[in-house]
């Protein structure tokens, strides 16, 4: 008795010795693949500097002509093997036509982060690519996601110049509730065709497959609560389509899923789930909810006067089942640019 009584605290301590030496070498290593994508991203920069700076003393047109590239990414192959192809090459050079000063690289970002960055040839959006990623610890695919989305001119529209310019400075953040609330939405990712009927059911279904994806547009600080979440008043029961709750502005967010136009009715139903949940749902340091109502098409006009006078906050917001036209998208944030003031 005496012997196994104090083998269970050794086994313990040796337990936690154990954990403890596997959370350094997991920080090592991390703080390792860290260091070699600084260094790379450095290099990177350094060949293009040395690239642009050789070009423009003269030398390039003098000996190799417009031919630059192409030989000095096959002597390059043969020192030092694969990483220097041709695209690589031009690409470092691109890197420092971008980015001059290396104080202006955006930090923490990889390799294949920048050369997605470079794509965008906006300087504006750009810089708001740069904050975001950052801010919302985006992976490149997510990145690349967002700007084939245009997030940037989506959230852009509803500002005037000097918001536009905030958001390429500071990135998207969240203050209120107005700044968490896309319109549109852009659900591509369901790869559901523009001409496909689908139903309320079926959208709800789609969405909750591919939820990672759909946080992914909704922005930063959304967290899935329910689907078909269940409100009973008396003997009638009513079931909100998706229920979230929103980590920075501490509330819950109420989405109800609409493949036609939203009606006033569908506004006093929303009215009546975000009482009920600020009565029943709602604990001491929870804020107000958020209501959602997201639709294939609105009526403007209808949810001016539908949601007047209305205390609750509630949003209709449109949905898209496809990429928006950039090049719109773009000339419309450009006008809001060039405006005085």
């Amino acid at each position: 008795m005496f012997k196994k009584s104090k083998m269970i605290p050794i086994q313990a301590k040796y337990t936690e010795l154990l954990d403890t030496i596997g959370s350094t070498i997991e920080t090592a290593r991390q703080n390792a693949v860290k260091a070699v994508n600084i260094e790379l991203v450095k290099a990177n920069w350094e060949i293009g500097r040395h690239i642009v700076e050789y070009e423009q003393h003269g030398q390039e047109r003098a000996e190799y002509g417009s031919s630059l590239l192409s030989i000095l990414s096959k002597d390059l192959k043969q020192r030092y093997g694969k990483g220097f192809g041709r695209r690589n090459i031009l690409d470092m050079r691109r890197f420092y036509l971008a980015y001059q000063k290396w104080q202006a690289v955006p930090a923490k970002l990889s390799w294949t982060h920048i050369i997605t960055l470079l794509g965008v040839s906006d300087d504006t959006a750009r810089k708001f690519y740069e904050k975001q990623t950052v801010l919302e610890n985006w992976g490149y695919r997510e990145l690349e996601r967002q700007i084939s989305s245009s997030l940037f001119e989506r959230l852009a529209l509803s500002k005037d110049k000097k918001g536009v310019l905030q958001l390429a400075e500071k990135g998207h953040i969240i203050t209120d509730s107005s700044e968490a609330i896309k319109d549109p939405y852009v659900l591509d990712f369901l790869k559901i065709p523009q001409s496909h009927r689908v139903t309320e059911k079926a959208l709800e279904q789609k969405i909750i497959d591919n939820l990672q994806m759909f946080l992914l547009e909704l922005g930063k600080g959304f967290a899935f609560v329910a689907r078909q979440y269940k409100i009973s008043l008396r003997n009638r029961h009513f079931y909100i389509d998706l229920v979230f709750y929103h980590r920075i502005l501490k509330c819950f967010v109420l989405i109800d899923l609409k493949i036609k136009q939203v009606e006033h009715y569908d506004i006093g139903q929303m009215n009546l789930y975000l009482n009920y949940f600020k009565s029943e749902e709602n604990v001491e340091d929870d804020h107000e909810p958020i209501g959602i109502i997201l639709s294939a098409e609105k009526d403007e006009v209808l949810v001016e006067y539908a949601t007047g006078g209305i205390s609750n906050k509630i949003f209709v917001s449109k949905y898209q089942l496809y990429l928006p036209d950039k090049k719109e998208l773009q000339n419309k944030v450009q006008a809001i640019l060039e405006k005085e003031g």
